[in-house]
């Protein structure tokens, strides 16, 4: 994938996007993405090289730069739908550039083979929500301790309250 906006470039991953890869998940923001943590820049390689091959993610970078500040990713369930999501770098938020690559995703989506889009966000994650929001997605629902990240302190698994949000084509083509 090789997308442009004025902004930004969203492409496949490549090595040089390592550094910029564990600066996003040295330290994950929500506990969704405490299963990516990273703990040194030779595990940001292992996964950069494992992202490039494995499709479906996707950097975020600067156009002015080329440098990562943030990753899409987009999983195809057959036939026509896909579960979305991102992470950003938090020294690079409050710019509008979760809002402009993901809307750029799902456009690139639409236009292929997607006639369904859908996301989760945790109860607490009230960044992901407002990009739904923004993006025209519905909340379609909250699933009570649907998923556990983290354990609790004596070992047993923490379990979130997610909601999902959606939108379908036609949808999104009459916004």
């Amino acid at each position: 994938m090789n997308l442009r906006t004025d902004r930004l470039i969203i492409r496949d991953f490549e090595k040089k996007d390592a550094a910029g890869l564990f600066e996003i998940l040295k330290n994950p923001p929500v506990n969704c993405f405490m299963r990516d943590k990273l703990n040194s820049l030779d595990e940001a390689e292992k996964e950069v090289e494992h992202r490039s091959k494995e499709g479906g993610h996707f950097a975020v970078c600067l156009s002015d730069k080329d440098f990562i500040i943030g990753d899409l990713f987009a999983m195809k369930e057959e036939p026509d739908t896909y579960s979305v999501g991102w992470n950003f770098n938090l020294n690079f938020g409050g710019k509008g550039y979760a809002t402009e690559a993901a809307k750029a995703l799902m456009e690139h989506l639409f236009h292929s083979d997607a006639r369904r889009i859908y996301a989760y966000a945790e109860d607490d994650n009230y960044a992901s929500q407002k990009l739904c929001e923004r993006l025209g997605m519905r909340k379609e629902g909250l699933f009570t301790e649907f998923i556990s990240f983290i354990n609790n302190p004596d070992g047993t698994p923490h379990y979130e309250n997610t909601y999902q949000y959606a939108i379908l084509k036609r949808e999104w083509m009459e916004r």
